[in-house]
């Protein structure tokens, strides 16, 4: 196994995936809170953190699958943050015997139709590249940044993302592989008990994704007040209880 992985704590196993242009420090606050009472084991993703760079087309579920049978599990709580979210909710469809609980944290989905004002937020990020400050900048512009880049979690926010966008610089050309079809078009194959967790202070986009899942799935939605993309920050006493009800429950 090439991913760099940390587990901490005993009990039944629970899987963090982190998002998007971050890593495992995405989980700082939430993972020790878990570990109390669980086996908890949080993973940098491939071509994050400290975990080896892609060398060829990228399938994050099959990672996932690589690394709960290296760490011989067999049933597991997947918690997805973001692009996090959107690997377990694939990997919980193709793999459903392995997951007991998926919990998404705002969570991307596959095949969802994100709007071109998302995308030319995208792309207005990306078209600063080489210039990392401005990329930043810009990226934690949006309206999901505002809660965390006033509170005391905003250098760790751009301590990752800074991270994130250096090693992508040095990464060959690739292609990310996921399930086919999206997820957007099973969504009710899905039969894994689920719990769905998102800020109030969110893009457009991904309070839409929540609607979907509400419309699609018998999920049970939470809002986090006062909450932003980077709810796992700011809010993981939050995140924390409803996990545990959820699970206990």
């Amino acid at each position: 196994m090439d991913l760099y992985y940390e587990v901490n704590g005993t009990g039944h196993p629970i899987v963090l995936l982190h998002s998007g242009g971050a890593d495992l420090r995405d989980w700082t606050y939430v993972a020790p809170l878990l570990a109390k009472h669980y086996m908890v084991i949080s993973f940098d993703g491939r071509g994050a953190g400290k975990s080896p760079d892609p060398v060829g087309d990228i399938n994050f579920v099959e990672d996932l699958k690589g690394l709960l049978d290296h760490l011989n599990i067999h049933k597991t709580t997947l918690i997805g943050h973001s692009m996090g979210g959107q690997i377990a909710i694939d990997f919980s469809l193709e793999y459903p015997e392995y997951v007991s609980e998926l919990v998404l944290i705002a969570p991307a989905l596959s095949g969802f139709n994100y709007s071109s004002e998302f995308e030319e937020y995208m792309n207005k990020v990306s078209a600063l590249a080489p210039d990392i400050d401005k990329m930043i900048e810009v990226s934690q512009s949006a309206p999901s940044y505002r809660v965390v880049q006033a509170s005391p979690h905003k250098e760790l926010t751009e301590q990752m993302l800074r991270h994130h966008i250096k090693r992508t610089f040095n990464w060959p050309a690739f292609e990310v592989i996921w399930p086919n079809p999206p997820a957007t078009e099973r969504l009710d194959e899905l039969t894994v008990k689920t719990l769905f967790m998102i800020g109030t202070e969110e893009l457009p986009d991904n309070l839409r994704v929540a609607e979907y899942f509400r419309k699609q799935l018998d999920a049970r939605i939470v809002e986090i007040s006062g909450a932003d993309h980077m709810v796992t920050l700011t809010h993981p006493e939050d995140l924390y209880r409803h996990i545990m009800e959820f699970v206990e429950g």
